[in-house]
């Protein structure tokens, strides 16, 4: 699962099987702004959760 690069913005999702969660982690012209938590089940997270985050993170903030 790779990131996703959107107007400026790059989101890198990382998870953990063990713990069933993960984030994603905002960056913005190469600098961190934010993270990004989620929960999950199964071997990993669909790439549709991941791409649902990202969609509401750039309603929200207008990107």
């Amino acid at each position: 699962m790779g990131a996703i690069e959107r107007n400026g913005y790059r989101f890198e999702p990382e998870y953990s099987v063990i713990e069933q969660n993960g984030a994603v982690h905002v960056y913005k012209n190469g600098e961190f702004q934010e993270e990004i938590q989620f929960s999950f089940s199964g071997k990993s997270p669909e790439l549709n959760q991941i791409q649902e985050l990202v969609d509401q993170y750039c309603d929200e903030k207008g990107i």
